[in-house]
């Protein structure tokens, strides 16, 4: 069975083709910057080298229109027509308490996706133009949704309670949602896979690190808590997102500073974070090298941005009641090897111990760090959203 997984962004969309029998990635891509003069399709061809088609994509049905062209096409394509494509998986960013697992989409799941657009303004909105697109190109082939949030909603009530007056919960549904959903279910299950561990029976904590980044605590295959709440804002230090910060610092900001509503939102989501502090870069490569070359701010960005890591996961480890296995995952979680060590370092009291060695780890590679003396398992497990996604599709649609 072919399934076709799309992640659409504002002005993006990330593709995949898979052959489920085999697991095999017969396509991947994506367009950029769409509604820009200068927006492009660049995908990843049968021998591992990349193509771009510039071309004005003024909206995501004729980038979803171009992207199927593609797949079909004499020059690149790699199946023959259409009708090859069995059904499609969408990533959806924010279901609320609607949504605690991947569902078929119909017209009634649309409008419960619409109901949850004022938690997830700028997510939402681009995800179901990707249905939209799907429904009016391929109108026979059945369509999926996976929730980001999804895997967060076995988080117990005084987990994801914020303690506001309990009618803003009611009237508004301010609570603790989390993200990157799809990414802590993939990895911690495959960290279990991988070491031959039972995931129900299992205390597992994720460090989804990257540009973007959460941790989530797992018990028995469930999540119990996670950092990020109801927005991607909350918990860690990320590129250009605050994560945590005193709601009294943010007020007393507003009124020295004369800042709007609108002012602080973007502050906090794309002003902060590691470019804040260092002044240098969002990229954590970046921030390395000017680390490297003496940069005082780039080494505290540095520094704030390990130790918050730190101070969720020995956090999360008092929830857990103690952690059998520590994941990393994410483009800084897998690729970064002194951050896994200083943050490793630093929770030894916890029975973890890293051989340095096995810490270098070579890109896409799942791989075991922690000694054999180590009390707890810590792996690097490569997260595979979209294989998630495709997995869940096939299981849904193989009901129908």
């Amino acid at each position: 069975m072919e399934i076709l997984v799309f992640t659409c962004g504002s002005s993006s969309i990330k593709y995949k083709l898979y052959n489920m029998t085999s697991k095999v990635v017969l396509a991947q891509g994506g367009i950029e910057k769409i509604a820009l003069p200068d927006s492009f399709l660049k995908f990843t061809l049968p021998d591992g080298n990349k193509t771009v088609i510039e071309k004005y994509i003024p909206e995501h049905s004729e980038g979803i229109q171009l992207i199927l062209e593609v797949l079909t096409s004499e020059e690149f394509g790699c199946i023959k027509s259409l009708d090859e494509i069995n059904a499609v998986g969408h990533r959806l960013v924010h279901g609320g308490e609607k949504f605690n697992s991947s569902v078929l989409i119909t017209p009634a799941v649309i409008k419960q996706v619409e109901e949850c657009i004022d938690l997830a303004p700028l997510h939402n909105p681009a995800n179901l133009k990707g249905v939209a697109a799907i429904t009016k190109i391929l109108p026979n082939v059945p369509q999926v949704g996976v929730f980001d949030t999804a895997f967060h909603q076995t988080m117990p009530a005084y987990a994801y309670m914020y303690p506001l007056p309990y009618n803003y919960y009611e009237e508004y549904g301010i609570r603790r949602y989390g993200f990157h959903g799809t990414s802590h279910r993939y990895v911690s299950k495959r960290a279990c896979e991988f070491l031959g561990m039972d995931y129900k029976n299992s205390r597992i904590i994720t460090a989804h690190i990257g540009g973007g980044g959460s941790i989530t605590a797992i018990k028995n295959g469930e999540s119990i808590d996670t950092s990020m709440g109801l927005t991607p804002v909350e918990g860690l230090m990320m590129g250009t997102r605050c994560g945590d910060v005193d709601l009294g610092a943010m007020t007393y900001l507003m009124e020295k500073a004369q800042l709007s509503v609108s002012d602080v939102n973007n502050i906090i989501n794309k002003k902060s974070g590691v470019i804040g502090i260092s002044g240098v870069s969002s990229d954590m490569r970046d921030i390395e090298n000017a680390v490297a070359a003496g940069n005082e701010r780039a080494k505290l960005a540095l520094d704030m941005f390990e130790y918050r890591i730190k101070k969720y996961i020995a956090a999360f480890a008092g929830v857990l009641n103690g952690v059998d296995i520590l994941v990393f995952t994410g483009g800084v979680g897998e690729n970064q090897t002194y951050t896994r060590q200083y943050v490793c370092d630093g929770l030894k009291y916890l029975g973890i111990e890293i051989d340095n060695e096995l810490n270098k780890v070579l890109r896409g590679e799942e791989k075991e760090l922690s000694t054999p003396n180590s009390k707890v398992r810590v792996v690097v497990i490569p997260t595979d959203e979209e294989l998630t996604i495709a997995s869940d599709t096939l299981e849904i649609v193989e009901k129908l």
